[in-house]
């Protein structure tokens, strides 16, 4: 199937005529029907039945349909791009980062650089670390953030900020007294954990397994803002990322270092052969030049 008789395809799934099909695209009713003649005639299976006069979609249509969608869908992004290129130039800055970054830490960074660059528009898309070394490399983001290794031939790193795991305990918490607590402290305590292709996963494994103990699980999930709005209702005990706790959305909760702790540095990551653009360059300085109490750099 050509680029055409995809587009012919898709117009009468979405308008379940050939008449309503001819509207979309602003074509003759025969047309299309000659069209999706000769498509069935060339894939050797039929794409409609014809009943009473109205076209039925077969099973193989219904399949064929939604890869044509995937293929629309990337059509759209190009074409987006593509406009945002030339009534901007460079006005779109697409940026990647850990998800726990993206509740305070990138905000911050966005803020500050939408103060200098108010006409451009800013992408952020929190993804796990395959996927953001994926997206630099495949160009589905100009830079990426994150806050486990980033190690590639083919992508510069610079390291930014320190960001240790820290306890997060709920109001009334009886280990709440002490201003620092040991990993073996929570021995027995209840554990708001990660899923296990999380950076805090990891590094809270490896922070039990040097306390020889083993972790009292209650949940499970994705994210630290989920873990602290679970924290929240007294379900148990979260460790998370301290810049996690940047933008003060869980005030009622206690934070607490932790005796020893795993540094996910934050690092920030670009294609390393390919020239950065103004913007994108903009968006580099104002991460690096963030300030911050908890920002102690790398």
């Amino acid at each position: 199937m050509n680029l055409r008789q995809i587009e012919v395809f898709r117009a009468v799934m979405l308008a379940g005529s050939v008449s309503g099909a001819a509207q979309l695209l602003h074509v003759s009713q025969p047309a299309v029907s000659r069209l999706i003649s000769y498509t069935e005639s060339r894939l050797g299976f039929a794409l409609f039945q014809r009943l009473r006069g109205r076209l039925h979609p077969t099973p193989e249509a219904h399949k064929l349909f939604s890869e044509v969608e995937v293929l629309y869908q990337g059509v759209q992004r190009i074409n987006g791009l593509a406009g945002d290129m030339a009534n901007q130039a460079d006005g779109v800055l697409r940026v990647a980062c850990s998800p726990s970054l993206a509740y305070a830490l990138m905000p911050m960074a966005i803020a500050a650089f939408s103060r200098r660059f108010p006409d451009v528009r800013v992408t952020l898309d929190g993804m796990l670390a395959d996927a953001l070394i994926d997206s630099v490399l495949t160009q589905r983001a100009d830079v990426l953030v994150a806050m486990v290794p980033v190690q590639h031939p083919r992508i510069q790193v610079h390291k930014l900020f320190r960001n240790r795991v820290v306890a997060v305990l709920p109001p009334d918490h009886k280990l709440a007294e002490r201003k620092r607590l040991r990993v073996a402290d929570l021995k027995n305590e209840r554990i708001i954990g990660y899923g296990a292709e999380t950076p805090l996963a990891h590094a809270i494994g490896r922070l039990y397994d040097g306390a020889r103990i083993a972790p009292r699980w209650v949940a499970e999930v994705m994210q630290t803002h989920v873990a602290c709005a679970m924290v929240q209702q007294g379900l148990g005990i979260a460790l998370v990322d301290e810049l996690a706790q940047m933008g003060g959305a869980w005030p009622g909760l206690h934070v607490r270092e932790l005796t020893p702790t795993i540094d996910l540095q934050v690092r920030l990551g670009y294609a390393r052969h390919e020239p950065l653009s103004a913007v994108v360059q903009a968006f580099v300085d104002e991460v690096q030049a963030l300030r911050h109490p908890l920002l102690v750099a790398a």
